[in-house]
């Protein structure tokens, strides 16, 4: 019996369920329609509406690739633009100027190695960017720089000598630039500026050199070694002249005068005077010590 009971409740449990179901009002299908339609084609139009436009930004251009009749001349400069979604896509370029450094190992007129390296600021041609894209694709500088940079330098840097490319360097440079500007015209490409940054040679020659500065030094001191013996040589002539020549003058003033000698001791015993007096020892000199026996000169002048 309690089983039973049991049965008929849970039937009648599950008929109140049902009865509720069918007692539910659902929508209009028409409106379900109409709304699964508006996200449909709302989506599908803002899908579309942003992927029919593109920006270009500052210092950039941009060229677009249709799939029917490829690249489009048009360049479209900075801003927003339309174009057809799923059959345009845009292709950006950077037209600012970018600097590339690279280095060449070349040979010089004198047949010396040098090493070059070479810094480069470059951009593509903005009026040409669709031929850049179908010649070179966007990757033109790795495509184009370094074989140019190479052969140019290789050809300037022969027409040179190893001492000529350090004493004419703004030339050298003026070359290169000259050259490159000419090689990169030809690829549609710019080049704002060109310059050498760094120049070494190889080891013998820069060991060469530096022998060549030290047997220069060597060189220059011992030429002012023989100058200088020179000049010492010419003093002591000049010296000897000169005290030859002052001993004749005090023997002519002694012969023509004998009063001169007696002058010159006054002139010494003053000295020695002089001298005395300003020393702190007291010393007891005679006349003789002091050169002043003047009777004694008397004597001699008389005889």
């Amino acid at each position: 019996g309690t089983r039973s009971g049991e049965s008929r409740g849970a039937r009648y449990r599950v008929e109140t369920i049902m009865q509720n179901v069918r007692n539910v009002k659902l929508p209009d299908p028409r409106l379900i329609s109409g709304i699964v339609q508006t996200a449909v084609f709302g989506g599908a139009g803002a899908y579309g509406l942003y992927h029919s436009l593109f920006n270009v930004e500052g210092g950039h251009r941009a060229i677009v690739y249709n799939r029917f009749v490829g690249i489009r001349e048009k360049i479209f400069t900075e801003g927003t633009h339309p174009m057809i979604p799923w059959i345009e896509r845009p292709i950006t370029y950077d037209v600012r100027a970018r600097a590339h450094q690279i280095s060449s190992h070349s040979g010089s007129r004198d047949l010396q190695m040098v090493n070059i390296t070479l810094r480069v600021l470059t951009r593509p041609d903005a009026t040409k960017l669709p031929s850049i894209y179908r010649n070179l694709g966007t990757d033109f500088n790795e495509r184009v720089l370094p074989s140019i940079v190479h052969e140019t330098l290789k050809s300037v840097v022969a027409q040179y000598n190893a001492s000529q490319l350090i004493t004419q360097r703004e030339q050298v440079s003026l070359a290169v630039r000259s050259q490159l500007i000419q090689r990169a015209a030809n690829f549609n490409m710019l080049l704002d500026d060109v310059s050498i940054t760094a120049l070494t040679f190889g080891r013998e020659y820069t060991a060469a050199i530096e022998a060549k500065q030290v047997a220069q030094q060597e060189a220059e001191r011992a030429k002012f070694i023989v100058e200088k013996a020179k000049q010492d040589k010419r003093s002591a002539v000049i010296r000897a002249e000169g005290e030859a020549k002052s001993a004749k003058l005090i023997g002519e003033a002694i012969a023509s005068n004998p009063a001169f000698i007696t002058l010159r001791r006054i002139e010494a015993a003053r000295d020695i005077a002089q001298t005395m007096s300003e020393s702190n020892n007291r010393v007891m000199l005679n006349a003789d010590s002091l050169l002043l026996n003047l009777a004694d000169m008397e004597k001699k002048a008389s005889k």
